[in-house]
């Protein structure tokens, strides 16, 4: 604690003087109350002589000091013993700093690090993430450019740790980036579909229209292709005599993390882009328990393509190139065509290559096999000339058109429409209330196979529609907005949430007790010289840096000072006191004395300034 100047005891006076001199601490307290200026010239005695004589002396009670104590042989080995114990504990604690300074500057290069690249993301997937074996002139042409996985979250808009959070494979979590939920298959049985949440979505959505649809397909596939569809697939084979169509097996779980990371490494990506865009467009199948009141996804077996990402028919396209390839050269070397549409392969001939159907099936059974996709062995359908050929669900034998039987079932449905109203009727998979509304869309599918007769189709129901007072929805865009700002790297909505910055590693308490030592020794070097501690612990007041020179100026005569600055009341009666005190511990006659003289000084000063009024 610092003591106010002037309210020192008279130990801590006693203290003072022994370390120095009676004339070191007058001159002090003289200089700091106004008596004597500081840095000025006078007379007798030197300010600097005085200063001087004090040093001396403190050092002639320090060597007396060390003389009484070596001549004691115990006090001195217990001396020696305290000097070696503290600096033993000071070498210590200097070790203990330096290594809590080195943690917290490696911790400091980890986190700057952690927010430059992705070094882990789950066990087994994180072996390539330190490579840097990027090749410019190795990537397609057309798909930007991806250095490093911080340049794919500044491309998609993202935070690094976002696109970490994302890509991240755990075999246990809390939380699920996708909605899982069944539709009945055609065949019969149930079909999961895993639908992405809309934070993963959005950057599925950049993987899609920022790179995938730039990639190179073959011109076989037709299936998830922006110009083609069922309608181009089937177009290829109408009026052969021949037309096999065969079914790839489990086409989606087929195809694991591995090979869509490879078919990403194959576009020219590295290996750690590579890794990321794959965990991106992957997810593993996942068990859903409650432990003790809380919800965990387990993962159970390898990542694979899901069924409802919009990333996956694009990149089964990909991965098919070669497979496409490879049965387009045999149906070629046969005389056959080929298309496929997603896990559906088509072949059709004419004339003599009609008759080669078993050694197109043998061969196209090992290609599939060696491309690592199996054929189903339920759904291969030979279909010549004669009987219903049909492709991707529509009739091939003269034109590309809706069954017949289809369309006769429909016309009998608006009929009764048209007779009786809506009621209890049904189409497709929609309920009683959405019947004019599934009439209208199957009407405009129509009209996309085959205009001349899907336009009365629909004109049919539109007018039915109005009739019954059946609401029309208006057709949806495309490519809605969330789609469309999210190819550009821009969050779909002003609210979107956008995760906090991980704060910076605290650092050990030994480093802060270090900093704020060094601010106060700081501090202790700006306030200058001239205070020295005494022996109480009390610091010695009054010495102060000389003040800068200021331009001389002339006296005043009201003031009577020889400086021209006046003293305040306050100033002269504390340095009284402090005289009185010093004065007092030599001799209490001398205290006396000096108090009859300040109060003369005091008084002839007065009298002077009631003088110049």
């Amino acid at each position: 604690m610092t003591l106010r100047p002037g309210s020192l005891t008279r130990q801590q006076l006693y203290d003072r003087i022994r370390e120095g001199s009676k004339d070191e601490v007058v001159l002090e307290e003289m200089i700091r109350l106004g008596y004597w200026p500081d840095g000025a010239e006078q007379p007798n005695p030197p300010a600097e002589l005085i200063r001087r004589r004090g040093e001396i002396s403190r050092a002639i009670a320090d060597l007396h000091r060390r003389e009484a104590l070596w001549r004691d042989p115990d006090a001195a080995l217990k001396e020696m013993h305290r000097r070696r114990k503290k600096a033993a504990l000071e070498r210590r604690r200097e070790t203990k700093l330096r290594g809590a300074r080195g943690r917290h500057e490696r911790a400091l290069a980890w986190h700057a690090r952690r927010d430059a690249e992705i070094l882990h993301l789950g066990e087994g997937v994180s072996a390539g993430l330190s490579g840097t074996d990027a090749d410019p002139r190795a990537l397609k042409a057309g798909l930007p450019a991806l250095a490093n996985p911080k340049a794919v979250a500044e491309a998609m808009g993202i935070s690094l740790g976002e696109l970490r959070f994302l890509a991240y494979d755990r075999p246990l979590s809390t939380v699920s980036h996708y909605r899982r939920f069944t539709i009945p298959k055609k065949t019969g049985g149930e079909r999961t579909i895993s639908a992405p949440m809309p934070r993963l979505k959005r950057a599925q959505y950049w993987v899609l229209d920022a790179l995938l649809a730039r990639a190179p397909l073959h011109e076989a596939a037709h299936g998830f292709v922006p110009g083609r569809s069922i309608v181009t697939n089937a177009a290829a084979h109408v009026g052969r005599d021949v037309v096999v169509n065969l079914d790839l097996k489990d086409f989606f779980p087929t195809l694991d993390y591995r090979r869509i990371k490879g078919k990403f490494r194959g576009l020219g990506y590295a290996e750690p882009v590579a890794t990321v865009l794959a965990l991106i467009c992957t997810e593993p199948d996942v068990d859903a328990v409650e432990i003790d009141g809380q919800r965990l996804y387990a993962a159970r077996g390898p990542r694979r393509l899901p069924q409802g990402a919009p990333t996956s028919p694009a990149l089964t396209n990909l991965v098919c190139t070669r497979l496409d390839a490879r049965l387009a050269g045999l149906a070629a070397s046969l005389g056959f065509a080929y298309t496929r549409y997603a896990d559906d392969l088509t072949f059709s001939a004419s004339g003599e290559a009609a008759g080669k159907v078993g050694p197109l099936l043998k061969y196209v059974h090992a290609i599939v096999a060696a491309e690592g996709f199996t054929v189903h062995p339920d759904k291969t359908r030979v279909m010549r000339r004669g009987r219903h050929q049909e492709v991707t669900g529509l009739t091939v034998n003269e034109r590309v058109a809706v069954p017949r039987e289809t369309l006769r079932r429909f016309r009998a449905l608006l009929h009764g429409i048209e007779r009786h109203g809506p009621a209890g009727r049904r189409w497709g998979k929609g309920g009683d209330g959405t019947v004019l509304q599934a009439a209208l869309g199957f009407a405009r599918f129509v009209r996309m196979v085959t205009p001349e007769a899907g336009a009365p189709l629909v004109a049919q129901v539109r007018a039915l529609a109005e009739r019954h007072g059946a609401r029309q929805a208006p057709a949806q865009p495309r490519i809605a907005t969330f789609r469309a700002r999210s190819a550009d790297g821009v969050a779909p909505l002003a609210r979107w949430w956008i995760p906090a910055a991980r704060p910076l590693p605290a650092p050990d308490p030994i480093i802060a007790e270090a900093e704020a030592a060094e601010a106060e020794a700081r501090r202790k070097r700006q306030d200058g010289p001239g205070r020295v501690p005494g022996r109480s612990g009390l610091p010695a007041v009054g010495l102060r840096p000389a003040p800068a020179p200021e331009p001389a100026r002339q006296a005043d005569p009201v003031q009577g000072d020889r400086d021209g600055t006046p003293m305040k009341p306050w100033m002269a009666v504390l340095g009284v006191f402090v005289l009185f005190q010093a004065a007092a511990v030599l001799h209490p006659g001398l205290g006396l004395l000096v108090l009859v003289a300040a109060l003369a000084i005091g008084l002839r000063r007065w009298l002077r300034r009631r003088r110049g009024r």
